[in-house]
């Protein structure tokens, strides 16, 4: 990051977060994945428009862990605590709908 803001030519990439603790520093970039350029935003990296620079991050489970009860209650965990703490971290949390569907499929 040190670098990036140092320079006045330079271009980085890095994680949404990183650019909110530096703001002052640094500068969005739009892209256009063919619908108009999009800038980086709590609205436009969960909802899927800020493409193809964002993405959401997953968790595997194997169905055989499942059956597991310290499986099941780490992914609750996960799950219902994620949304908080993803974002005190800086990343943006997804849609309640999808940690809901997700704790609907394991039960």
């Amino acid at each position: 990051m040190q670098g990036i803001a140092g320079d006045p030519n330079a271009l980085g990439y890095f994680g949404y977060a990183y650019y909110i603790e530096n703001k002052d520093k640094l500068k969005l970039v739009a892209v256009d994945a063919g619908k108009g350029p999009v800038l980086p935003s709590e609205q436009t990296i969960p909802n899927g428009t800020y493409s193809p620079l964002s993405r959401p991050i997953f968790i595997y489970v194997n169905k055989a862990a499942l059956v597991r009860p310290e499986m099941k209650e780490f992914i609750r965990f996960y799950m219902n605590d994620g949304p908080k703490l993803v974002s005190e971290v800086g990343y943006i949390p997804m849609n309640t709908s999808i940690y809901n569907e997700n704790l609907t499929k394991i039960q």
